[in-house]
């Protein structure tokens, strides 16, 4: 009979005596059923942690926050590997641990995978925009062009134009597009005449050359006017620091200043924004204006899209019926947004 004290000894100790656990079922190290896969169970509650508290991640040490959040619908596929751990483990444990990453997912991200319903038909509450970054080392701007204009929006906001490029997209949106303004390297084409065009400065105080990514214009659509802004916000970097963002959080941080002092009750923003819309570098514009719905419409880089960092936000309006649309010269891809005015 085995003594009570040789049965309280842990399981290691009978093991070395050549006992096994009453009453479980031991691995190949003879550690009980019990004990199996508690590291992954702790792995799958620090996902789900990960995926739910993302903003209590500090941004001071490299700017890991932002990092974690420019990939965050992407932290879902860890449950991949756990599971299948878990599986070769035959830990009950952690199988029960990796329905909270699972629910926490599909809480932030799964109505993002439902199918979109259709847009419904053109009113005049509403309003078609495209955004897309054409590139500079864009080889048919021509095409490009076209590509825009058979969306057939009402707005075409574009980033990186260059002088050789410029006079190509004027001349190849004009008959659809009668209306435009350039500032610096963006601009906007519109269906509706355009008024108050002039540039917004959201130049990062560390850049010393000539640089002008922002303008605003009012855009006189038939059911009201409209302050519309084109942006192109400081690029991001991996670096050994970290994940470089300082230019791009400046940036956005000018911009969201000027909206916020936007006298105009409807404001469109329209940018390659070089950050997700969970982006804690980005607050100072999501903030204050509703995101688009819907949809994933990962845009960068173009030849396998792992983000949206080509933005439409707008105040006192409903962004909706995000979507890509096809690949052009650029490395990133179109992006086309339905707007109910509020």
């Amino acid at each position: 009979m085995t003594s009570t004290v040789e049965a309280a000894a842990p399981w290691w100790a009978r093991r070395r005596a050549g006992q096994r656990d009453p009453g479980t079922e031991g691995d190949t190290l003879g550690r009980p059923a019990r004990d199996r896969g508690r590291v992954l169970a702790l792995l799958a509650v620090l996902t789900a942690g990960l995926l739910v508290f993302h903003r209590a991640v500090p941004n001071s040490v490299g700017h890991l926050g932002s990092l974690l959040e420019a990939f965050l619908p992407w932290l879902g596929l860890a449950v991949v590997p756990l599971f299948g751990l878990a599986l070769l483990r035959r830990s009950v444990i952690a199988l029960v641990a990796l329905l909270l990453p699972v629910a926490a997912w599909t809480y932030l991200f799964g109505a993002l995978i439902m199918p979109a319903a259709k847009p419904g038909t053109y009113d005049r509450q509403r309003l078609v925009v495209v955004q897309h970054n054409v590139s500079d080392e864009n080889t048919d701007p021509a095409g490009t062009a076209r590509t825009l204009a058979d969306a057939e929006p009402d707005l075409i906001a574009l980033q990186e134009l260059v002088p050789t490029a410029l006079p190509v997209y004027k001349k190849t949106l004009a008959r659809q597009y009668p209306y435009h303004a350039i500032r610096g390297t963006v601009g906007l084409w519109s269906k509706h005449p355009l008024t108050g065009v002039r540039s917004v400065d959201i130049k990062p105080s560390g850049i010393v050359e000539e640089w002008s990514r922002g303008l605003r214009a009012e855009v006189r659509t038939p059911h009201g006017v409209i302050a519309a802004y084109v942006a192109h916000l400081p690029s991001v970097r991996f670096r050994a620091s970290g994940f470089a963002t300082s230019w791009r959080d400046e940036s956005a941080r000018l911009l969201g200043e000027a909206i916020a002092a936007e006298q105009l009750e409807s404001v469109i923003l329209l940018g390659d924004l070089n950050g997700t819309v969970d982006d804690r570098g980005l607050a100072p514009l999501t903030s204050q204006l509703d995101v688009a719905e819907g949809s994933f419409a990962f845009t960068f880089p173009a030849a396998f899209p792992v983000g949206r960092i080509d933005q439409v936000m707008a105040r006192s309006a409903t962004v909706s019926h995000m979507r890509t649309l096809p690949a052009t010269g650029s490395d990133h891809l179109p992006v086309s947004a339905q707007l109910t005015m509020d």
